[in-house]
């Protein structure tokens, strides 16, 4: 028995009966509506789950959750929001990562879960749209069941713990119902949603679902995932963009033991970026790792560049800064209000400043890797952590021609991802040794890719250095009446098939704050050459922005002898909406205006004139969050230390708030961690970091021992949460620095800043 029921033009719900009498529900995408969810799917294995949702005869609660997780929570997540429509018994739920689900249909690719993705803050407002649905329905069909078994009306029943609950007080096991549920036809139209205020597990702190997994050593990551005995591969790869081989010792490789052959990897050209391998490479096929990197350093690989050398930072910021100077036309002016010219000449007081902000890496705890097994002409496998399994899917289908059916894309947990995992190049990579030609032997075995750390930091995506210059006018009232932003930097679009005038899209936000509190303002965009490969980071097109804005407003209350906190409250100004046409809009500067006033209360901003410590504070909007961070920091004779962190956030509805927590907490540390300490630097046109010694995160000093977190209770939509710790988190430090040693960092990383200034 199958069912469905329409939602909208594009999404759906269908369940059917499943193995051993399961109810199995699923949500697909309009294009395959003429299609029951498979039952090759449901399997009779108990590790199998259907699309999103199966209630087995035993009482146990199947949930698959459908985007990738690399320690967001977004599993846990996920999970809940469907358990709780569905009023299941959280402790009888098992969550199951769903790999890729695609199949063929008229040709295209039906990809039948929908979005999957992850790092960019979408999951749970998509899965808020949607996945409710599922649990709701399986909630209606189970109560059907439930009445016709007790002999009263389905809307005299309710959902409880895992129970169909009567009035009288009878119950029912869910498990005991499924396989009746399977067999109802489907209602006319969508089941209602839970009202709020019956929410039990939504909006209460919840453990992420693998966390005692993760602590004690036995969670599976991608890189232990096995497919039979894998030949493992790593490779020595060009480490100048656009270079090419000189010297390779093949023999030598090949003479070590264990080492079965040396592959040449050339990389797709006119791919766009992210979606082919990076660089040229040898692969060095071995039995284990050790032989495997023992042939790579037999290889003794040299490279030539190719005909442009990849700049350095130095020379990248002073080309910025002559655009500056010589007032050169912008790429893209991003949002012209008003008058900047007039406002400036009627100012009472006008200031500059200029902030750089280096490359950085991704550095991810699971460096990228990828097992794959290839049947000549029957199917692939491909297992890894993809923050992006259908652009992966895109990948693999153009290097192997199968279709859809043929090609299986499997997504464990990941050991972070940042937006690093949103690139397929390993994939590539992969794909293309198993398809290259191999000795007899090892042909057909599946093959592992690892990247070692250096790899990991000679061929990131990385978030681009910019270069900041920001002009402001203040009027007698010492009120910011002209803001005038110009940002230099090497677009992480170029090569992404994006026209000049949107390359701006991944640096910036057209209408982030103060755009909207200014009436003249007007932001410029300039497009900087570069060939090392960028991509997304975590917090873009916020993070460096802010740093900017966050901090230069924190300038401007100096110099007017402001209360930086009564400065930003006071620009916020009353209530209102602000117009917002990227994604989580309007700004509610009521809301702001809140988060900043809980950050400053936490940490005592009373005591920001007479401290002895630097007290700093800084908010940002991303994807429609508000967050403030509040920071106090004591000068020390080489640094500085950081005494407390608080960070404060309304997300709207909080689906688990101990996982928001977690987030909000990883994010800060990262963000400062990153401030403090961390650059990609590039010399005779290759990058110079190895590894963690010249790319040291998050050391223990001058690290706070904790951040304290504040969660804004709300009854609003709620928003993704993995990035918004980060932009707001660098100027606060900075903040805190120049109160407490009165020197203004404005070039990160901060220490070495810090210590050049002093």
């Amino acid at each position: 028995m199958s069912g469905e029921i329409r939602l909208s033009r594009r999404r759906f719900l269908k369940y059917a009966a499943g193995a051993a009498g399961a109810l199995v529900i699923g949500i697909g995408t309009a294009e395959a509506a003429d299609r029951p969810v498979p039952v090759s799917l449901l399997g009779d294995a108990w590790s199998q789950v259907g699309p999103y949702l199966r209630v087995a005869q035993d009482g146990r609660i199947f949930i698959g959750v459908r985007d990738p997780d690399n320690g967001e929570g977004t599993a846990t997540s996920l999970a809940r929001i469907i358990a709780d429509e569905l009023d299941a018994d959280w402790n009888h739920v098992v969550v199951e990562y769903l790999g890729l689900g695609v199949e063929p249909g008229n040709g295209e690719p039906k990809f039948t879960y929908g979005r999957q993705r992850s790092g960019d803050a979408t999951s749970i407002p998509a899965a808020w749209a949607d996945l409710r649905q599922a649990g709701a329905l399986a909630r209606w069909l189970l109560l059907q069941a439930a009445a016709r078994r007790l002999g009263v009306p389905a809307e005299q029943l309710r959902g409880e713990a895992g129970m169909a609950v009567a009035a009288d007080g009878r119950r029912i096991a869910y498990g005991d119902l499924a396989s009746a549920a399977a067999s109802i036809d489907a209602p006319a139209n969508p089941p209602p949603l839970k009202a709020a205020e019956r929410y039990k597990l939504i909006g209460q702190p919840a453990g992420d679902i693998d966390a005692r997994a993760a602590v004690t050593g036995t969670l599976r990551y991608a890189a232990d995932e096995n497919i039979g005995d894998p030949v493992i591969a790593v490779l020595a790869r060009c480490p100048y963009p656009g270079g090419a081989l000189d010297t390779a010792d093949r023999e030598a490789a090949s003479k070590v033991p264990g080492v079965y052959a040396v592959i040449d990897i050339t990389p797709e050209q006119g791919q766009i970026a992210g979606m082919a391998a990076q660089a040229p490479a040898l692969a060095i096929i071995a039995a284990d790792t050790w032989a495997a990197l023992k042939g790579r350093e037999a290889l003794k690989a040299t490279w030539k560049p190719g005909q442009a050398i990849e700049p350095t930072s130095a020379e990248l910021e002073k080309k910025a800064l002559e655009l500056f100077d010589t007032d050169a036309p912008a790429t893209t002016t991003v949002r012209n209000d008003g008058d900047i010219a007039a406002a400036r000449k009627k100012a009472a007081r006008a200031l500059e400043a200029t902030y750089v902000q280096p490359w950085v890496a991704h550095a991810t705890a699971e460096t990228p890797n990828c097992l794959v097994r290839l049947d000549p002409d029957t199917r692939i496998t491909i297992i890894a952590a993809s923050q992006a399994p259908r652009q992966a899917y895109t990948v693999v289908q153009r290097m192997t021609g199968f279709r859809p059916d043929q090609i299986d894309i499997r997504v464990p947990r990941g050991g972070g991802g940042f937006g690093r995992r949103l690139e397929q190049d390993y994939i590539a990579e992969a794909v293309a040794i198993a398809m290259a030609k191999k000795p007899q032997d090892i042909q057909n075995r599946a093959v592992r890719v690892l990247w070692t750390r250096d790899d990991d930091l000679a061929r990131d995506f990385y978030r681009p250095l910019a270069v900041h210059r920001l002009n402001a006018s203040l009027d007698r009232k010492k009120a910011i009446v002209g803001w005038h932003q110009r940002m230099a930097s090497p677009s992480a679009l170029v090569g992404r098939a994006t026209p000049t005038d949107r390359l701006w899209q991944s640096e910036l936000v057209a209408d982030a704050l103060p755009a909207g509190l200014v009436p003249h303002f007007r932001s410029d965009y300039f497009a900087l050459d570069s060939q090392l490969a960028r991509g997304e980071w975590r917090g873009s097109p916020h993070v460096t922005p802010t740093f900017a804005s966050e901090s230069f407003i924190d300038e401007l209350a100096h110099a007017v002898n402001a209360n930086p906190l009564d400065f930003r409250l006071q620009l916020l100004g009353d209530a209102r909406q602000l117009p917002y046409n990227s994604r989580g809009g309007p700004i509610d500067t009521a809301r702001m205006v809140n988060v900043l006033k809980l950050a400053a209360e936490k940490l005592d901003w009373s005591r920001w004139l007479r401290s002895e410590n630097g007290l700093g504070i800084a908010c940002a909007y991303v994807f429609g969050a508000y967050v403030a961070h509040a920071i106090e920091v004591s000068p020390t004779s080489d640094g500085i230390d950081i005494q407390r962190v608080v960070c404060v956030a309304d997300v709207g509805r909080a689906i688990n708030p101990l996982g928001l927590a977690a987030q909000l907490e990883g994010a800060t540390i990262d963000a400062l961690s990153t401030a403090l300490n961390l650059a990609i630097t590039v010399k005779d046109g290759k990058v110079q970091q190895t590894g963690f010694k010249d790319y040291p995160i998050a050391p223990t000093q001058p690290m706070p021992y904790e951040v304290e977190t504040v969660i804004v209770p709300s009854t609003a939509e709620p928003t993704g949460a993995s990035v918004i710790g980060v932009p707001s988190a660098a100027p606060a430090l900075a903040n805190a620095v120049f109160r407490a040693t009165a020197v203004r960092v404005r070039r990160l990383p901060l220490l070495r800043e810090l210590a050049r200034l002093r």
